[in-house]
């Protein structure tokens, strides 16, 4: 039970940190990352707050996900709710200062990218499965066999222009973080010493096995007394 009390805290630790990576780079006023866009286009669209559109597509990428054949962690669902939760916590309240100055918000969208790689090392380390938007991916280059690249590029560059048709925010900052946040995960990574490969994620389905087993157990052990 401790052990997996460390794992929550440790997911629930990185989505906080990956949503305060995101409003850092939304505060830099240079350019939204490529999915904030979209977020953003039907944010002004709908009429809903940004958050609460990342929920609302990770809902969708989520059933997307499970249709294609890929396994969902708690750490999946956890992704689609609480980044949205804490994106919209973090804006509403103005916990994250902007500025005027062109060097200090590129120093803050180059820092946002870095807390984003940490997050990602919380939240992919603590086992429990990947983001929304990660499976999808993952699930594209097993069914197309393309190379991972390419089918995040094509995703990317996809909801960057329905999101700027919708009117989300597209600057040199879109460029620069759809290049570069893929390199700020990777050191972070190369810093803590993660390893993808050899995280064992621990899926949804394999909890509801064990319960399973549980349950039996436990009808034996009441069949066996009377």
């Amino acid at each position: 039970m401790k052990k997996t009390g460390l794992r929550v805290l440790r997911l629930f630790a990185g989505l906080f940190l990956f949503a305060v990576g995101i409003v850092m780079t939304i505060n830099a006023n240079i350019g939204l990352a490529p999915w904030e866009v979209f977020h953003q286009g039907t944010s002004n669209m709908v009429g809903i707050t940004m958050g609460q559109a990342s929920i609302i597509y990770g809902i969708i990428l989520v059933i997307l996900d499970s249709l294609l054949g890929e396994r969902l962690g708690w750490g999946t669902l956890s992704n689609m709710v609480f980044v949205g939760v804490f994106l919209d916590f973090l804006m509403l309240n103005h916990l994250i200062p902007s500025y005027e100055n062109m060097v200090l918000r590129i120093a803050m969208m180059a820092l946002g990218m870095f807390v984003i790689g940490v997050a990602s090392f919380l939240y992919i380390g603590a086992g429990m499965g990947t983001g929304p938007r990660d499976g999808l991916m993952v699930a594209l280059t097993k069914r197309t066999g393309k190379s991972v690249g390419l089918v995040r590029g094509t995703m990317e560059t996809s909801v960057v222009i329905i999101g700027y048709l919708m009117g989300g925010f597209v600057g040199i900052g879109t460029v620069i973080m759809a290049v570069s946040t893929g390199y700020f995960v990777q050191i972070a990574f190369l810093l803590f010493k993660l390893d993808v490969n050899q995280v064992e994620h621990r899926f949804i389905d394999q909890d509801i096995k064990l319960l399973g087993k549980i349950l039996r157990g436990s009808k034996t052990d009441v069949d066996a007394e009377q």
